[in-house]
């Protein structure tokens, strides 16, 4: 059986492969592998989490530290809680995008750092197969925060919207509910709501904006009525997706480009990270705006960790996930909303119309490929492509020619090769997509 101790994060079936008796054990190595002393701990709407939550904290107390309960928060309330209160560590109890069955915890240190499996999961793992505690000298205490109000009026400060806008919002009855909190009574925001209530067996649909299907409702309702925007979050809300006037979903590296333009028009010469997977004209933008462009890899944790290291003040990923200096170098979906809704509310165009001159190239989209033998595919491609175009092996294998380019990279968790392509012509992107999908399945 594969481990719940994730890349990112840990990750399991209530039940199954996650219960109360693990949630005590993963308190107590967490206290134990970070030594921390206040760790303060979040939870999302899914039935379990409140058990779970109460098994978690009795591990981190039976280890000496004390736990400061925040009830059910969106994961980037937990990430600024952890960020403001000044504690050692955060746990946020959530299975994110997963369906209702699944639950999970996000680990952080302090200052909402993340840890990922290379900086701490793996550990904490062997601690808790061990179930070798040592006692603590003292129990640690349980109190409560309400995070909510603070995080609301910080982001609420970046709101600039010039005239009325009407929002179509799909909260997926998860934690975007809550954190939709920034948004709801603002002026000249008017919000129609889809499914907001909260439930953590997801009634109306999955709570995942990667799969097509699940933007039916809120395309329905852009379609039948006379909207701005739309906007979409994931269960746990870290994830936001955006839908234009007409019902077209805007990608997350255009909406990366859009907010960028936001950032360095406040901030010039800022430093911006976009995924390697993002469309050329983000990097252009960035530079068309006075902003130093930055390629990141794939993944929250090194996204984090690269933004930190340059300063960066924003960041972007094609899977929906927005990065902010100002929420401690993590994720907060409500700013990335209003960041797009304060360009639009500046501008008498609708969304599509401001999206055409970022709309330079053809995309095939992420495309997935399962294959027995990953290593052998990305060498049958370097084989074939490594000597004609410029080489990036930052995640994966990255090709760049003067008017096209890919990557392709392995899943993480799964047999998948992730084949992402882009190029000048709608004619070449099909030509070029078809011959390394040939190679891949090959």
């Amino acid at each position: 059986m594969a481990s719940i101790f994730k890349a990112y994060d840990i990750r399991g079936i209530y039940g199954k492969t996650l219960d109360e008796d693990l949630a005590r054990k993963i308190g107590r190595a967490f206290v134990n592998f970070l030594s921390c002393k206040k760790v303060i701990v979040g939870r999302d709407m899914r039935p379990h989490s409140e058990p779970l939550f109460q098994a978690l904290a009795d591990g981190i107390m039976a280890q000496g530290a004390d736990v400061v309960d925040l009830g059910m928060v969106s994961t980037p309330m937990s990430y600024y809680a952890n960020g403001t209160l000044g504690a050692d560590a955060s746990i946020m109890l959530t299975a994110s995008h997963n369906p209702g069955e699944w639950n999970g915890f996000k680990l952080c240190r302090e200052q909402a750092i993340p840890i990922s499996g290379a900086t701490g999961i793996k550990d904490i793992e062997k601690l808790v197969l061990a179930n070798d505690f040592p006692a603590a000298a003292r129990r640690g205490t349980l109190s409560r925060h309400d995070i909510i109000p603070a995080y609301v009026q910080r982001i609420r400060g970046f709101a600039d919207l010039k005239r009325p806008l009407r929002v179509a919002i799909d909260y997926s009855n998860g934690m975007g509910i809550t954190e939709g909190e920034v948004l709801r009574g603002l002026k000249n925001f008017e919000i129609d709501p889809l499914f907001d209530i909260l439930d953590g067996t997801f009634p109306n649909h999955e709570a995942n904006p990667l799969h097509e299907e699940t933007w039916e409702a809120l395309r329905h309702k852009i379609k039948s009525g006379n909207y701005d925007l739309g906007l979409y979050f994931d269960g746990d809300a870290d994830r936001v997706g955006f839908m234009d006037e007409k019902g077209q979903i805007v990608t997350s590296d255009m909406i990366t480009a859009l907010v960028a333009q936001v950032v360095l028009k406040r901030n010039p010469g800022a430093a911006i990270f976009y995924d390697l997977r993002s469309s050329w004209a983000v990097k252009e933008v960035i530079e068309e705006c006075g902003g130093r462009p930055m390629m990141s890899r794939v993944g929250h944790a090194f996204i984090k960790q690269q933004m930190r290291e340059a300063d960066a003040l924003f960041a972007g990923e094609l899977s929906g996930h927005f990065y902010f200096k100002d929420n401690f170098f993590t994720e907060s979906s409500a700013l990335a909303a209003l960041y797009v809704a304060n360009l639009l509310s500046q501008s008498d165009r609708p969304l599509s119309e401001l999206m055409k001159p970022i709309q330079r190239y053809h995309s095939s989209g992420e495309i997935n490929s399962e294959v027995h033998d990953t290593k052998a595919v990305l060498q049958r491609l370097r084989e074939k492509y490594a000597g004609q175009g410029k080489v990036i092996e930052l995640d994966g294998f990255s090709v760049e020619f003067a008017d096209w380019w890919f990557n392709v990279r392995s899943s993480n968790t799964e047999p998948l090769i992730r084949l992402n392509l882009e190029a000048k012509r709608a004619d070449q992107m099909q030509k070029h997509r078809d011959e390394i999908l040939a190679l891949i399945r090959a």
